[in-house]
């Protein structure tokens, strides 16, 4: 692979509840753990962006920690572990959703709770990164140019106004994007990540980064194989295995 390789992790909630988009405490800690024992640098979006702006080079290695919706149990579980690393993640917002319950298609049962503003501020002010996952975490392939932009727009001014800071990343809800969707992204923020399973390199549009959805990461051994370059025949597997689900499936059963 050409130039720096970076993992863009991918979680969503950090507990025992079940399914594809919860990684138990537990397994968390411990994938968490095995990225500081291999010593494989953690870095930030904007890194990225200054790296792809003649900036400072990436690590040859390095990782990002990205976790969509904002749910409750990132400030009481994931985040306490993080923040002893010295790691510092990045948390995609669906700003209608905050301070309630996720509302949207695939939800958890019971759904699962979302941080409040007063808990996000604080986590900011922690280090803490934080983006857009748009204002009702809607499919923006289905939406008009005009529902779009409410979303694109909307998100980013509310983060911008609660948090203080610049907001400058972006998740499309489902990893749904197309053509149009990335163009209308790219007028309001600087990166979006999707769910395409791969590492990101020097050629990854920065409009749609894949990420590693870390439930295929649960096994120790697997996560750390990964972490030390042997990973690679698993990692395709998954890809594959990936294709043909969704060759199968419609797009909206995924996450």
């Amino acid at each position: 692979m050409p130039g720096p390789v970076v993992d863009v992790l991918m979680y969503h909630s950090i507990s025992g509840v079940g399914g594809p988009t919860c990684i138990a405490p537990a397994v968390f800690a411990d994938q968490m753990a095995a990225i500081a024992e291999a010593g494989v640098p953690v870095i930030t979006l904007d890194d990225l962006v200054a790296a792809r702006a003649g900036g400072p080079a990436l690590p040859a290695r390095s990782v990002i920690i990205t976790f969509d919706d904002g749910f409750q149990d990132f400030a009481e579980t994931a985040w306490p572990v993080m923040k002893r690393h010295g790691f510092r993640p990045m948390v995609y917002l669906p700003t209608d959703y905050i301070g309630g319950v996720e509302g949207w298609k695939g939800i958890g049962k019971p759904p699962r709770p979302l941080m409040g503003w007063p808990c996000i501020r604080d986590l900011s002010i922690e280090g803490v990164q934080f983006g857009s996952h748009t204002v009702t975490h809607a499919n923006l392939n289905a939406l008009t140019p005009a529902q779009l932009r409410e979303e694109l727009a909307t998100s980013r001014r509310e983060i911008e106004a609660r948090l203080g800071r610049p907001v400058v990343h972006f998740a499309p809800p489902y990893g749904l994007a197309n053509a149009a969707v990335r163009a209308a992204i790219a007028r309001h923020y600087d990166t979006s990540v999707g769910t395409v399973l791969a590492r990101a390199t020097d050629r990854s549009d920065i409009l749609n980064l894949p990420r590693l959805e870390m439930f295929y990461f649960t096994h120790p051994q697997r996560w750390r194989q990964h972490l030390a370059g042997r990973g690679g025949a698993y990692l395709l597997r998954r890809k594959l295995l990936r294709h043909v689900r969704e060759a199968i499936t419609n797009p909206w059963d995924g996450i």
